[in-house]
C-alpha cells in the first residue's frame, strides 16, 4: 500500500514534530506566520491512518500569474534513508502541481560530510586549500550521497550544481520578493554526553580567554523579552550597515517572536549583553527538540575589548546545555578558506568553539512547468 499525502492541521503537524529529536524551525507550522507574503500549508504523509511524515510548504505567487513557487525550507520531515524516495516525493509533486506550483524547492535535512575543528583550522592554515572540500572530512555519510543520486535520477536539480557542471542561481537574501535559500554548510557544537566544563575546555585558548575576560570586566548577559526587540533591532541595523548586508525590517522580528512564542513560550529567546549600562551585543536563540540554533546576532563596535560576543555565545551555549540540547547550531558558514574573503573571519570565530563544520545535501529544485521555471531562473540570475 502506497503512502498518501494530505493537508493536515497545525495540531497534527506539531504533534509529529514533537515526536522528532530535531526539526528545523522553518518546518514548524508557526513559521508560516513569520512569512506573510508566502501562503503556508501543512502537509502530512500517511501510511494507512498513521502520520509518518510532515512538511511545511510556503507558496510564493508569481506577479500577474496564477502560479507559485513552492518552497519547503530545510524539509520535509520524511524518511530520507528510504530506498523508495519516489513513494514520498511523487505524491508531493502531484499535490503541489494541483495547487498551481510551477516549481518546487526543498532542503533535505540530510548530512553528507563533517570536518572537526582541528581539520578546519589546518585547512585554514594551508595555502593550497581553497574550500572545505579540499580538506579530508573527519566523517562522511555514504547514505547522503545515495540520496543525492536518487533525487537526480528522479529529475530533481541541485541548486549548487545540476550534475552537469552548471550552477543554478540561489534565491537568497533577506529582502522581499522571492527571497529563499538556506546554507549548505553550517557549524555545530555537539553537547550530548558532555559536561559544560568539557564544552568549555574543548574551545580554543582565545575563546576561553575571551570568556574569562568578559566575566572579569563585568559583562552581564540577560534574557530579554518582547519589549527588548527595539533595542536588539538598533544593534542589528548597525551591524547590517557595518557588515554590508540588507537588514530585515523590524516587523519581521516582531512576527517571529509572536508566531514562535505563541506556539511554545520557550521556542525563541532574546539575549542582551550589557557593560556598565551600555548594550553591546544581542542575539536570538531558537529551540526545537534537542536542537538549538543561534539565529540572529548583533553588536556594536564600542567596547569590543570586553568581549561581549563571546560572553553572549557562552550564555546561550550554557542555557542550551541546561535545557538538554544535543546540538548548539551556529548556523551558516562559508565553504571558502580564502583569507581575503570577509566571511573567513566568521568561520575562524566559530571554529574556536571546538565544534565541527557540517555539510548538508543542500537545496534541490523540481521544475513542474519548465517554460516558467527557466524564465524565472533567468530573471533571478539577472537581479
Amino acid at each position: 500500500m502506497g503512502l498518501r499525502l494530505a493537508p493536515i492541521t497545525r495540531e497534527q503537524h506539531m504533534a509529529f514534530v514533537r515526536a522528532q529529536p530535531s526539526a528545523s524551525p522553518m518546518q514548524l507550522p508557526s513559521w508560516g506566520g513569520v512569512k506573510p507574503d508566502w501562503r503556508a500549508e501543512s502537509l502530512g504523509w500517511l501510511d494507512g491512518d498513521r502520520l509518518v511524515g510532515a512538511g511545511l510548504v510556503l507558496f510564493r505567487p508569481l506577479p500577474a500569474l496564477r502560479r507559485s513557487l513552492a518552497y519547503l525550507p530545510e524539509g520535509p520531515l520524511i524518511d530520507w534513508s528510504a530506498h523508495g524516495l519516489d513513494r514520498w516525493l511523487s505524491p508531493l509533486l502531484d499535490h503541489l502541481r494541483s495547487q498551481g506550483a510551477f516549481a518546487v524547492r526543498m532542503g533535505p535535512p540530510v548530512v553528507i560530510r563533517r570536518w572537526d575543528a582541528e581539520t578546519v583550522k589546518a585547512a585554514l592554515a594551508d595555502p593550497g586549500a581553497k574550500r572545505l572540500s579540499d580538506a579530508k572530512p573527519s566523517a562522511h555519510d555514504p547514505a547522503g550521497k545515495a540520496v543525492a543520486g536518487r533525487l537526480r535520477g528522479m529529475g530533481w536539480r541541485d541548486t549548487a550544481g545540476d550534475g552537469t557542471g552548471g550552477y543554478l542561481p540561489r534565491l537568497s537574501g533577506s529582502g522581499g520578493g522571492f527571497s529563499a535559500g538556506q546554507p549548505r554548510h553550517v557549524f555545530q557544537l555537539p553537547l550530548a554526553g558532555r559536561t559544560l566544563d568539557e564544552v568549555r575546555q574543548g574551545m580554543n585558548q582565545q575563546w576561553r580567554r575571551n570568556i574569562k575576560k568578559a566575566e572579569k570586566a563585568g559583562v552581564k548577559v540577560v534574557q530579554g523579552n518582547h519589549d527588548d526587540l527595539p533595542a536588539f533591532y538598533e544593534l542589528y541595523a548597525e551591524t547590517a550597515a557595518r557588515d554590508g548586508f540588507t537588514a530585515r525590517p523590524p516587523a519581521y522580528f516582531q512576527r517571529m517572536w509572536t508566531a514562535l512564542t505563541t506556539e511554545d513560550p520557550g521556542r525563541m529567546r532574546l539575549y542582551l549583553a550589557h557593560h556598565e549600562g551600555d548594550l553591546l551585543a544581542a542575539a536570538t536563540m531558537l529551540t526545537v527538540g534537542e536542537h538549538v540554533w543561534y539565529s540572529y546576532g548583533a553588536s556594536t563596535t564600542r567596547k569590543r575589548e570586553v568581549q561581549p560576543s563571546n560572553a553572549i555565545q557562552w550564555r546561550m551555549m550554557s542555557d542550551a546545555h541546561e535545557r538538554g540540547a544535543a546540538v548548539y547550531d551556529l548556523r551558516g558558514i562559508t565553504d571558502t578558506l580564502d583569507e581575503a574573503d570577509d566571511l573567513a573571519g566568521l568561520l575562524r570565530f566559530k571554529v574556536g568553539t571546538g565544534g565541527e563544520a557540517v555539510e548538508y545535501l543542500g537545496e534541490w529544485d523540481y521544475p513542474l512547468n519548465r517554460l516558467l521555471y527557466n524564465a524565472f531562473m533567468l530573471y533571478m540570475s539577472r537581479r
